[in-house]
């Protein structure tokens, strides 16, 4: 019988050797060179095993739920994938063929990289059920051999170092050798030096040390830290200090803030594929990446300790805290990844909503928090609890799709005693950089998203997000803290009308699948987007022009306590076809028979039905929120149900027919508007009373303007006056000398706060002119080179064009 020698007991047998033969036979008499050389090993194996546990988890009992039975589907799983693997010409599993290097579209090239990146990901959960205990196939041997067979084949027939790359980039580079890497640091006792050699010269052939060499194209923001990651697990595998010191090194880049394509900016926003929002999707990959390598790299010889690394701690609060909410992160800022549900290929996949994808990033969060500060991390730990304990729809401990090391990681924080639950934060953050806002109040929030000659209207590629056309066109999102979490989460993107997203305007024209090109590549030609803000309330503006269409409108959004106050004007088209501003679109699920009325007449709560609303002052629908109509209005309702597949809005999607039940309201602007306009208030959360009370308090809403020049709200009750100054002019007490947004808020200790933008970014000068009596000026930034006061207040400002949109706050003292 021959003995299987382990890479690493062979290791440790020479090197004992090896002192034994030294002068004296003792180790303090072994060459320097040897000792270096042997903790230089010992290092090595320590990252090994660092890495090991990061894949693997700890800190949880393999008999104690919710693991035990994570720990049984895994085996389950993998002993399924062992028996359906077949090592053949062109795959390793019958149904991942990726043989063809040239295959008739660029599309199929992508999915037989893709096939060839999912191969080996099968094989890293192999592995994970190999190592795994609790798994019914911990440490089986037939199990390791056929673990050992599959790195060979796709090894020999597909992942070398002669083989031409074809398809996605992402696969070779990324997807494929962190699966193959994970697998060699699993199985690395079980694997010999030459098959490791021969895996690494294939690392090396398509992850050159070239690959992170400048910052750009593919190897910036997310992807330059998963770039890195193979890198440091090259070198960690393969015992190469050279590798780990350029990934560590190369990680830099990512840390400071940008002024333009991909990465985080000072303002919050973070950036992939140069102008899509993307913190809820490649962000989120950023974000578990660099803490995954920071928790690997920390007390080591490679420890990342370039100083603005903190940027990307301040980051959890400053970029991706503002779009978690109740344990999901907010669709308007997860891009093309919003149309993954279910897939055509594997029926037992688990659907991904916006809580499936918020999970993973508080486990991300509570990694990071292991090398930052203890106050932040103790803060983090709060903010996570919260977050978990307040996710009733999807609880992340039973989300299905969350590894095991995550679940470990949140049931850490749930289980800590020490830590105590934070509230959602409030206020409202403007995050110009990327054309969204979000506006936080106790019991809801709000999202906005917007599109301008930086930011796409959508993302679509890959056969991803194939009518996302209209997500840019002022889309309000809004959730509850008790209801209507799942209102995007249950199967809304393929059974949605994509014409009418809620808040958007929108023509009736009929667009092609993908219209407007892959990659955030349709930006409108429009610079006046954004807003101003006081962190707690705002006045948010948005030119829009339609995709592929003539389209033009103005839009805008007043962010108060309770309610947001919608504006739209100048709406013209000459598309030939109707244009429609969507006021609400709710998803009802699968029975729709949520209560609806108009004007305190209930409607029905069967479908289909429909109503033109003349004259309508108010509307509310049960336990969602309410809708008021200033001075009345025309607005179509319809209680509809609505077919779908994922496959229509994403090409690898499941073909299952879905169906929910969409209570929808629409301002018809008919066919080829000239001038057409609307109003109207939501109030999240609003009772019914509470919703015709405020109807009947016509004096608490002055609409000042609502034209294609300026559109403006007074609330005295708040001490709130918002305009967006599409052009300068006179509204109310408001003058202004060129385009710009305005937010004032008079508080009741006699001061006021007039928070100005230049959301065009363009103003090398502008006055402001207010109408009000004020005795001093208590603050102002350096762009104010004048503040007059008395009778009225003029302020004069210089160059805002390099504000980058960014709120300029002046305080004063009123008269």
């Amino acid at each position: 019988m021959t003995t299987r020698w382990s890479r690493r007991g062979f290791l440790a047998a020479s090197g004992g050797t090896a002192l034994a033969l030294g002068a004296g036979g003792s180790a303090a008499a072994a060459p320097l060179s040897a000792i270096a050389t042997t903790e230089a090993a010992d290092e090595f194996a320590t990252l090994r095993a660092k890495w090991r546990t990061l894949i693997l988890g700890a800190g949880f009992s393999p008999t104690a739920e919710p693991f035990k039975s994570r720990l049984t589907e895994l085996g389950s799983t993998a002993g399924q994938l062992q028996s359906a693997m077949a090592p053949g010409t062109g795959s390793l599993w019958p149904d991942l063929v990726y043989a063809d290097p040239e295959p008739d579209t660029d599309q199929e090239s992508y999915g037989f990289s893709g096939n060839m990146n999912t191969s080996y990901s099968r094989l890293s959960t192999l592995a994970q059920a190999y190592c795994q205990q609790g798994t019914g196939l911990t440490g089986d041997a037939g199990l390791r051999d056929d673990i050992l067979t599959g790195l060979d084949h796709l090894h020999s027939e597909v992942y070398n170092d002669s083989q031409a790359r074809y398809g996605n980039w992402y696969s070779w580079q990324i997807g494929a050798p962190q699966a193959l890497l994970d697998v060699c640091v699993l199985m690395y006792d079980q694997l010999p030096a030459a098959r490791i050699t021969d895996y690494l010269k294939a690392v090396d052939h398509f992850v050159p040390d070239s690959a992170v060499a400048a910052y750009t194209g593919t190897s910036t923001g997310a992807n330059r830290v998963d770039l890195c990651r193979v890198l440091a697990l090259r070198g960690v595998v393969g015992a190469n200090s050279a590798k780990i010191t350029l990934a560590r090194d190369a990680l830099s880049p990512v840390f400071p803030y940008v002024s333009s394509g991909d990465g985080l900016y000072t303002d919050g926003s973070f950036i992939q594929h140069t102008t899509v929002p993307y913190t809820g999707s490649y962000g989120s990959v950023m974000l578990g990446g660099l803490g995954l390598l920071f928790a690997l790299l920390t007390g080591s010889t490679w420890e990342v300790t370039d100083s603005k690394r903190q940027i990307v701690f301040d980051a959890v609060e400053n970029a991706w805290a503002p779009f978690l909410y109740n344990g999901l992160v907010m669709d308007g800022v997860s891009g093309r990844a919003v149309s993954r549900g279910l897939t055509a290929s594997d029926p037992k996949q688990i659907q991904q909503d916006d809580h499936l994808r918020g999970h993973p990033i508080l486990a991300s969060i509570v990694l990071l928090g292991q090398g930052a500060g203890s106050g932040q991390n103790a803060r983090w730990r709060g903010l996570v609890k919260g977050w978990m304990q307040r996710d009733y729809y999807s609880p992340p401990m039973s989300d299905p799709g969350l590894g095991l090391t995550s679940l470990a990681r949140l049931k850490g924080v749930q289980d800590d005693t020490t830590v105590s639950a934070i509230a959602e934060p409030t206020g409202h953050r403007l995050f110009t950089s990327m054309s969204r806002a979000t506006h936080r109040r106790p019991g809801w929030a709000a999202s906005i998203s917007m599109a301008d000659r930086r930011i796409t209207y959508y993302e679509t590629g890959n056969g991803e997000n194939l009518r996302g056309w209209h997500t840019g066109a002022g889309m309000l999102y809004w959730w509850g803290d008790t209801f209507a979490n799942g209102q995007y989460s249950d199967a809304f993107w393929p059974t949605v009308d994509p014409y009418r997203l809620p808040g958007t305007t929108a023509s009736r024209k009929v667009l092609a699948d993908a219209a407007g090109g892959d990659w955030g590549a349709s930006l409108p030609d429009v610079n006046w987007v954004g807003g101003a803000t006081d962190g707690q309330r705002a006045a948010v503006g948005q030119y829009l022009k339609g995709l592929q269409s003539t389209l033009l409108a103005k839009k805008s959004w007043f962010c108060l306590d309770d309610a947001i106050v919608c504006l739209g004007a100048g709406i013209k088209c000459t598309d030939g076809t109707a244009v429609e501003s969507t006021v609400e679109n709710r998803n009802l699920g699968a029975t729709g028979t949520t209560s609806f009325q108009v004007d305190g007449v209930a409607k029905p709560t069967t479908h289909p039905w429909s109503q033109t609303l003349t004259g309508a002052k108010w509307a509310h629908i049960g336990g969602h929120g309410g809708y008021v109509f200033p001075g009345g209005a025309t607005v179509k309702a319809l209680r509809e149900a609505r077919d779908g597949k994922w496959s229509d809005i994403n090409k690898g999607g499941s073909t299952t027919v879905l169906n929910r039940t969409y209570l929808t309201m629409y301002v018809d602007h008919g066919t080829n508007p000239a001038n057409a306009s609307y109003a109207y208030l939501l109030m999240p959360g609003a009772t019914a009373a509470g919703t015709q009370s405020r109807a009947a308090a016509t004096s608490w809403l002055t609409v000042l303007a609502n034209t294609d020049d300026q559109q403006g709200v007074r609330v005295p009750s708040l001490g709130f006056t918002g305009v967006n100054f599409w052009f300068g002019g006179t509204v109310g007490d408001l003058t202004a000398s060129n385009p710009c947004s305005v937010m004032i808020s008079e508080r009741s200790d006699g001061t006021a706060v007039i928070c100005v933008s230049d959301p065009m970014r363009m103003q090398t000068g502008l006055t402001l002119t207010w109408n009000r009596a004020v005795a001093s000026v208590t603050a102002k930034p350096s762009t104010v080179t004048s503040a007059t006061t008395g009778p009225a207040l003029k302020l004069t400002f210089g160059d805002l064009s390099g504000t980058a949109g960014v709120t300029q706050k002046i305080t004063v003292k009123l008269g």
